[in-house]
């Protein structure tokens, strides 16, 4: 039951059914990508969900003057191509593998509907997904055009503080260890890696944070 697995980071794995889901286990293969690979190209079919095991995806689309705009960068044990489910019928932003080793579950639309109808739990928990993923986008949009950078940082750290932060017992700080690099911050935010090197560096001046590649760390007397 390998394939169960993915739920348990969407909070979806205690409410589907094990005999239920090995009925559809031959649509649950695995496919592997390199960095750079496309999982599906804006206008492609919208006739799958997908599921991350392991590595990263990007999810983005491109503005009318061809810069690529990221949404969103989505790792181990999330769901993209979701809104498929909701009727979409063709694709409007790109899904690209940006780790060399990333493997995804597609589920066809119609296993996902008929999963869902077999378990009502279930299908609140995909709606739940889905709207916690449209408000949180909606959130970095609106950033993005009324905020600048160091502010968009400032509200990115606080995001990730609420995802992969805790308390440090000894002095009190949030400590944030989470899966992104510096590049990946960058273009969440909408700025450059350089621009991000000098907000991050400035954050640290003021003893706001202290940083590593993959640890931050938010001093308390900033909360």
């Amino acid at each position: 039951m390998k394939s169960l697995w993915f739920f348990d980071d969407v909070n979806l794995f205690k409410v589907l059914c094990p005999h239920k889901f090995k009925a559809y286990k031959k649509d649950h293969d695995f496919d592997a990508y390199k960095k750079k690979d496309y999982i599906y190209f804006e206008d492609d079919s919208a006739n799958k969900v997908y599921l991350i095991e392991k590595g990263k995806v990007k999810i983005g689309y491109y503005n009318e003057d061809g810069e690529e705009v990221v949404k969103a960068i989505l790792t181990r044990g999330e769901i993209f191509g979701e809104t498929a489910i909701l009727g979409e019928s063709t694709r409007e932003e790109f899904a690209q593998s940006i780790d060399n080793t990333t493997s995804i579950c597609p589920v066809g639309v119609n296993t996902m509907h008929d999963l869902m109808r077999n378990n009502q739990t279930f299908s609140l928990k995909i709606y739940k997904v889905i709207g916690f993923r449209l408000k949180k986008l909606e959130r970095r949009l609106q950033l993005l055009l009324f905020k600048d950078a160091k502010t968009r940082l400032v509200e990115f750290l606080d995001e990730l503080c609420m995802e992969f932060g805790y308390d440090c017992e000894k002095t009190g700080d949030k400590v944030i260890q989470h899966p992104y690099t510096q590049k990946d911050i960058a273009s969440l935010i909408g700025t450059s890696r350089p621009t991000l090197n000098i907000l991050l560096n400035e954050l640290k001046e003021e003893n706001i944070i202290e940083f590593t590649r993959k640890e931050i760390r938010i001093h308390q007397k900033s909360a």
